[in-house]
C-alpha cells in the first residue's frame, strides 16, 4: 500500500472528513483491521486565511510548500492539498516536491467527464469562483462552468468562513445553498460541484434532485485507488 500525504487543517473540519473518508475505503476494500497509511501535516487555518484576504498567496505558497516537505520527509508516495481554495498555489508547492500532486479539480473532472457531464455549477470561495486557476482545468477537460452571481458568491463565501470552517451547520444557510443550486440548474448546469470541502458539510444529495458532486469524497476515493494501486500516479503539475 502506498502512502498517502495529506496537507490539512483548511479547515479541520473537513480534513476530518477526508481522514474518515480513506480510512473507511480502505477497509471496506481490504476488510478486517486495514486501515489507511497516511502522513498528514495539518496547519493552521487563521494564518492562511489571515494571508488569503490580503492576497498575501506567495506566502500561503511558502508555509504550505515547507509543510508538504515535511509530509514527503515522513514518506509519503504522493500528496493531497485537502481544500479546493488553496489549489490556486499547487504549482508553488509542486516545484518544492519531488512527490506528485493529486489535483482536486484534476479527480473531479475525470468523474464529470466518466458520467457524460459537460456543464456544471461551481460553488467555493470567492477564489474558487471568481479566479481561473480551478475553473481553468475543468474548462481545459471540455466542461463549462457557471458561477452564481454576484450576491449569491459573497453568500457562499461567508457561510463558509463564518459557519462551515466554524462547525456551525445552519437550516438557513442550507435553504439558500439549495436556492442557487437550483438556479444554477435552471440556467443550465447538469450537476453542481461542491467546490468546497467543507460544503458538503451542509448540503448532501438527499437535499435535491440536483445532482451533486463532493470534492472530498472524489478527491478521498482517487487517493485510495493510488494507494491501491488500482491507478496510476498522477504526473507532475504543468507550470511547477
Amino acid at each position: 500500500m502506498k502512502t498517502i500525504g495529506m496537507l490539512g487543517g483548511m479547515s479541520w473540519e473537513s480534513t476530518q472528513s477526508y481522514y474518515r473518508a480513506i480510512n473507511e475505503g480502505v477497509k471496506a476494500k481490504l476488510g478486517g483491521l486495514h486501515s489507511a497509511k497516511i502522513a498528514l501535516y495539518s496547519v493552521d487555518f487563521a494564518d492562511i486565511e489571515t494571508l488569503q484576504h490580503q492576497g498575501e498567496w506567495d506566502r500561503t505558497a511558502d508555509i504550505l510548500a515547507d509543510a508538504a516537505l515535511s509530509v514527503q520527509k515522513a514518506g509519503a508516495d504522493f500528496l493531497l492539498i485537502c481544500t479546493n481554495t488553496m489549489h490556486k498555489v499547487a504549482p508553488q508547492i509542486q516545484h518544492k516536491l519531488d512527490i506528485p500532486i493529486l489535483h482536486i479539480a484534476d479527480a473531479t473532472a475525470r468523474v464529470l467527464l466518466a458520467d457524460g457531464i459537460s456543464r456544471v455549477g461551481l460553488l467555493g470561495t470567492k477564489f474558487t469562483m471568481e479566479q481561473d486557476f480551478y475553473k481553468a482545468r475543468l474548462q481545459a477537460q471540455g466542461i463549462d462552468v457557471l458561477v452564481p452571481d454576484d450576491n449569491e458568491r459573497a453568500v457562499i463565501h461567508d457561510v463558509i468562513y463564518t459557519e462551515l470552517c466554524l462547525g456551525v451547520i445552519s437550516a438557513a444557510s442550507k435553504a439558500r445553498y439549495l436556492d442557487i443550486v437550483s438556479r444554477l440548474a435552471d440556467s443550465g448546469a447538469q450537476a453542481i460541484i461542491l467546490g468546497c470541502t467543507e460544503i458538503a458539510l451542509l448540503i448532501q444529495q438527499q437535499d435535491t434532485q440536483v445532482a451533486l458532486y463532493d470534492t472530498t469524497a472524489i478527491h478521498a476515493g482517487q487517493a485510495i485507488a493510488l494507494a491501491l494501486d488500482e491507478a496510476p500516479l498522477p504526473t507532475r503539475l504543468e507550470g511547477s
